[in-house]
This record gives C-alpha cells, structure tokens and sequence, in this order.
C-alpha cells in the first residue's frame, strides 16, 4: 500500500474553469490516460489556494509550512482494471519556494515554477474577500473572489463536482511512462462567488495555445472550503 509523501491543509480554493478546444490538451496527456469531460465539454481551470500546515514525510519544513499556489489544470481519466480513476494534469503549479517546486519537478515530475506570490483574506462580516497574487515579467497577475460566506455541499451532477471530485494525479514523464499519485480529501463545501476578478498573461505563463483565455469569460467560478489533504507516494503505470 502506498504510503504518505506529503500532509497539508488546502483552503480557500478559487476555481476560475474554462471551457477548450480538446485539441489544445492532447499534447499535455500523460500516456495511459484519456480527456475527462463534462457534458461533452473539455476544461481547464485556473486555481488559486493556500497550503497549510504542510508536513512532508510527516516533518515540518522551515519556512515552508504556509504558502500560496496557483496551478492551471485539466481533467483526466484511467482505466485500472476495468475501474476508472479520475484525475487532473497540471500545465504549470506556481509556488513561492524554490526548494517546493525543487522536490515536486524532481520526485512526482510536475511541471512547477517559482515566483513572487502574495495573497489576501477579508472577513467582511457578509461576505469574504479573497485574492491570490504572482508576479511574472513585472506584472503582478490575480485571481480574486468575492464570495458569501455560507459554505454549501456541491450539488450531485453539478459542474462544480466535476471540477473538484478529482482525487488522482497524473503526470507524464516520457511518452511511455506515466506517474499516479492520489490525493485524498474528504468532499468539499463550496462558496457561492458574487464576483471575481481574473488577470493573468496565460501566453506567456503556459504557451500560446491558451492565449484565448486571456479574454475568455469563465464558464464557472467558485472558491472551495478545502480541509486537510493527504498525497500518497506516486506510482508508475
């Protein structure tokens, strides 16, 4: 059985999701695994969050405990034996630590950079305010939500339980071989967002082929509770 390579708390997920071309993905699938849709559509989705109280093989590490992330992923699934995993594949994860995206590029093969993060929190009695920050090329890019403060179950169907009832990763290190980790987290309570803001140069940070996104207007967007997350030791498929 797989043991645990890392612990954390996940919270305050903005989820800005996108629907694409599924041409546009293929070049990003890991080897074994195919696109996931929803209602015949293909997503990408911009997320931005807060790890806490991270822990990896169970020690914390100094000055790496609470941090932001800001990831564009897409959706997956793999069929194990006649039972099909769903799962996500990152683009690009952006973290404030060098030694974060050292570890995770070296030993679960994603794709991570480091940049100048910063984030924003507001309680404001009926509603939170919430914003991720990170600066690339002198500009500082955004993702921010306004939200209710009521956290709510996702609806059985909904989009929202597609985008976040992921519990696999996968990432492809050559043409032949492909990693799974899973990631295991109880479901999550959503926020309704009441308006957002999204400035990011998606060219330049993940290539070309998402320039559109730049002034597409997100099929949905939402922020997540999140709660304490356990990623076990990947596997090779």
């Amino acid at each position: 059985m797989p043991t645990t390579f890392l612990t954390a708390e996940w919270k305050n997920l903005i989820m800005a999701n996108y629907i694409v071309d599924p041409a546009i993905l293929q070049p990003y699938l890991p080897y074994k695994t195919e696109l996931d849709f929803f209602k015949g559509n293909g997503y990408v989705s911009l997320v931005g969050f807060m790890f806490m109280e991270t822990r990896l093989m169970g020690f914390k590490i100094p000055f790496h405990i609470n941090f932001e992330e800001v990831n564009l992923r897409f959706y997956v699934r793999y069929n194990d034996k006649g039972k099909w995993k769903r799962g996500t594949v990152f683009i690009k994860e952006i973290v404030p630590k060098s030694a974060i995206s050292f570890i995770a590029n070296t030993i679960y093969h994603e794709k991570y950079t480091t940049k100048k993060m910063d984030h924003f929190f507001h309680d404001q009695g009926k509603e939170f305010s919430t914003g991720y920050l990170w600066k690339h090329q002198n500009k500082w890019n955004r993702i921010e939500a306004v939200t209710e403060t009521a956290a709510l179950p996702m609806q059985p169907g909904s989009e929202e339980e597609f985008i976040a009832e992921h519990y696999w990763g996968y990432s492809g290190f050559d043409a032949h071989t492909t990693f799974e980790y899973n990631v295991r987290h109880p479901a999550w309570r959503v926020f309704k967002v009441k308006n957002y803001n999204v400035d990011c140069e998606f060219a330049s940070l993940y290539g070309p082929e998402f320039a559109s996104l730049k002034t597409t207007v997100p099929n949905s967007v939402f922020m997540a509770e999140g709660s304490a997350v356990s990623v076990l030791k990947k596997r090779r498929l």
